[in-house]
C-alpha cells in the first residue's frame, strides 16, 4: 500500500522544557500527521544519549530517554508541584536543545518525582513488575547508579572490580546502590508509561511509529560492561577494532564511530540470541523498525583502535541471511526497513533482496548532471523502497539546494520541473511522493522549508548536532492541508476508515487520564 509519512525526533518536538517530551505537543503533532493524511511518524532512537547528545550512541540499548519523560503528566499524577519545573530556566533557545543545562537540571526535578513515588502504596510492587517484564533494567539502573556515583565518568575508568563486573563487587555494588538504582528503575518505568499511552493514541488515528536503531552498541553502554564476550575486546575489555564507515559522500575522512565490533561467531553460536531480544523489544515498542547500517550485516568496516579517523581499515564478512533467517525464526516476519545507504557492493544488494526488507532512496544523491544515479525516481527498480528526500544525516532540502553544485542545482530543476531554486524544497517533497516507492518520508525541516541551521546532524562532527527543535506555531491548518493535498493526488493518504482504532473522545488534553487499556 502506498503511504507516506514525516521524520521528526522526540527531542525536536517544541514545549517549554528545553527539549520535545512525551506530552501535550506530541499529541498535537500525532493530529497534525492526522490532518496532513499522514501514515507514519518516524523518529530516531530514543535511547538516553551519552557523550556527544547522540542518540546512536547510548548508554543502552533497551532504555528510554528520561529527558523525554513529560514533567506536566508527573504533575498531573501528585509527582511534582508545579514550581517545582515551571520555574526553572530550561534554555533561552526555544529552537535549540542545550543538553548540558538539562542534563544539571532535570534529574534533581526527577528525583523529586522519585521520592513522592516511593511514599505511594503499592510503588515498590509497580516497579517490582517492571523489572519482571523487563529484564534488562536491573542491570541498566545499576549501571546508571554506578556512573552518577562516579562523576559520570564510563564503566571502563571505574576501578577494576567492576569495571570488570566481578560478581562480589556487583553484589555489593546492588545493595549500597539500591535506592539510586530505583530511581532510574523509575525513570524507566515513567517512560514507558508515557510511550505506551503515546503510541496507543498515535495508531488509534490510523498512524504508525517508525523507530529507528543503530547497529551498533556504544562502548559505554551496559551491554559492553556486562557482555564483553559478544564484542571484539582484549582481556582488559578495551576494543581491539572499532566501527565507522570509510570516506564517503557524507565525509572525506570517513566516519569513526569508535562503537566496538561484534564478535559474530560468538553470536552465532549462542543462537543469535543476543539479536533475536533486541529486535524482539524494536518491534515491540514501534510499529516499524528501521535498522542504521544495514550493510554491515553483510560486510562490516573496522578501525584500528585508536587511529584518529577512518581513513585506514578494512572490510570483514558479517553474519548475513544466516541472522536473519534465525531471527524470523523466532520472532516471525516483522516490518523492517534497512538503510542501505554507502558503499553498496553486489553482496550488499543480494542481502538486501534476500531480506525482502525495503531499502532506502535519498533524493538529495540524486541530481548527478549525468542523469544515471540510482537515486533518481525513474531508474527505481522496485515500489519496495522508502524515499527520502533527506535523511537525519543530510542538509535540509533548502540547506542542500544553498550548498550544491551550479552543474546540480541546474540538473535538479529541469528534473523537477521548477524554474526557482527557492521552489526545490516542495518540488522534491512531489517527486518523493509521486515515485513509485511504496513509502515516502521528508523531515518535518523541509515542510517547514528550513536552511541548514536547521540540520539535525553532520556525520563525523562533534558539538552542535542533535539540537534543532520546533519553537512552536509551525504545525498550521494550512501546512496541514498542503501536505494532505499532494498525498492525496500520489494516492498515499490515508483514509479516515483505514484507522487502527477510533476513539475520538480521546483528546491530547485528557492523555493523562486514560491507560493504553482504555485506548486499546
Amino acid at each position: 500500500m502506498r503511504a507516506s509519512g514525516i521524520l521528526l525526533h522526540i527531542s525536536s518536538l517544541s514545549g517549554d522544557y528545553g527539549i520535545g517530551k512525551l506530552g501535550k505537543e506530541a499529541y498535537e503533532f500525532a493530529d497534525f500527521l492526522k490532518k496532513s493524511k499522514q501514515s507514519y511518524w518516524q523518529i530516531l532512537p530514543v535511547s538516553p544519549t551519552s557523550y556527544g547528545d547522540s542518540p546512536y550512541q547510548s548508554f543502552s540499548i533497551y532504555a528510554g530517554n528520561p529527558y523525554f519523560i513529560d514533567l506536566e503528566a508527573l504533575g498531573e499524577k501528585g509527582l511534582l508541584k508545579a514550581e517545582e519545573y515551571k520555574n526553572i530556566s530550561w534554555g533561552e533557545e526555544k529552537e535549540s536543545v542545550d543538553y548540558g543545562l538539562i542534563y544539571d537540571k532535570l534529574f534533581d526535578v526527577l528525583k523529586i518525582a522519585y521520592n513522592r513515588f516511593k511514599m505511594l502504596d503499592g510503588s515498590n510492587n509497580q516497579l517490582d513488575a517492571f523489572v519482571l517484564e523487563n529484564e534488562w533494567v536491573k542491570d541498566y539502573s545499576l549501571f546508571m547508579a554506578l556512573k552518577f556515583a562516579h562523576g559520570g565518568k564510563a564503566w571502563y575508568e571505574w576501578e577494576k572490580p567492576l569495571r570488570m563486573y566481578e560478581e562480589k563487587a556487583i553484589a555489593k555494588a546492588r545493595k549500597k546502590y539500591a535506592d539510586e538504582a530505583g530511581f532510574w528503575t523509575f525513570l524507566q518505568y515513567e517512560y514507558f508509561k508515557q510511550w505506551n499511552r503515546l503510541k496507543g493514541y498515535v495508531n488509534s488515528l490510523g498512524i504508525s511509529f517508525i523507530g529507528d536503531i543503530p547497529i551498533y552498541a556504544a562502548y559505554d553502554s551496559v551491554e559492553v560492561w556486562t557482555s564483553p564476550e559478544l564484542f571484539l575486546l582484549d582481556e582488559e575489555k578495551k576494543p581491539i577494532d572499532v566501527a565507522g564507515c570509510p570516506p564517503d559522500y557524507f565525509a572525506k575522512k570517513g566516519q569513526l564511530w569508535g562503537n566496538p565490533l561484534y564478535r559474530w561467531d560468538v553470536m552465532e553460536q549462542q543462537g543469535f540470541e543476543w539479536w533475536i531480544k533486541r529486535l524482539k523489544a524494536a518491534c515491540t515498542t514501534y510499529d516499524v523498525v528501521r535498522i542504521d547500517h544495514f550493510r554491515g550485516f553483510e560486510s562490516y568496516y573496522t578501525i584500528p583502535y585508536g587511529n584518529e579517523d577512518a581513513v585506514i581499515g578494512e572490510w570483514r564478512k558479517g553474519p548475513g541471511m544466516r541472522l536473519f533467517k534465525a531471527v524470523k525464526a523466532a520472532i516471525g516476519k516483522q516490518k523492517i526497513i534497512a538503510e542501505d545507504l554507502g558503499f553498496i557492493t553486489k553482496d550488499v544488494a543480494k542481502l538486501l533482496k534476500a531480506s525482502g526488507y525495503p531499502g532506502m532512496k535519498v533524493l538529495e544523491f540524486a541530481f548527478d548532471p549525468k542523469g544515471d544515479s540510482i537515486y533518481l525516481p525513474h531508474n527505481f527498480s522496485s515500489p519496495n523502497y522508502v524515499c527520502y528526500t533527506g535523511t537525519h544525516d543530510n542538509e535540509t532540502a533548502l540547506g542542500w539546494v544553498k550548498s550544491a553544485k551550479r552543474s546540480e542545482l541546474k540538473f535538479c530543476r529541469e528534473y523537477l520541473n521548477v524554474k526557482r531554486n527557492k521552489d526545490i524544497p516542495w518540488a522534491m517533497i512531489r517527486a518523493a511522493w509521486a515515485s513509485i516507492a511504496d513509502t515516502a518520508i521528508a523531515q518535518m525541516q523541509d515542510f517547514l522549508e528550513l536552511d541548514s541551521s536547521a540540520r539535525m546532524n553532520i556525520p563525523s562532527t562533534l558539538g552542535g548536532n542533535w539540537t534543532w527543535r520546533m519553537s512552536g506555531g509551525e504545525l498550521t491548518d494550512e501546512l496541514a492541508e498542503k501536505i494532505a493535498h499532494i498525498t492525496g493526488i500520489y494516492g498515499r493518504a490515508i483514509a479516515d476508515e483505514e484507522c487502527l482504532d477510533k476513539k475520538d473522545d480521546i483528546k491530547p488534553t485528557d492523555k493523562n487520564k486514560h491507560t493504553m487499556e482504555e485506548i486499546k
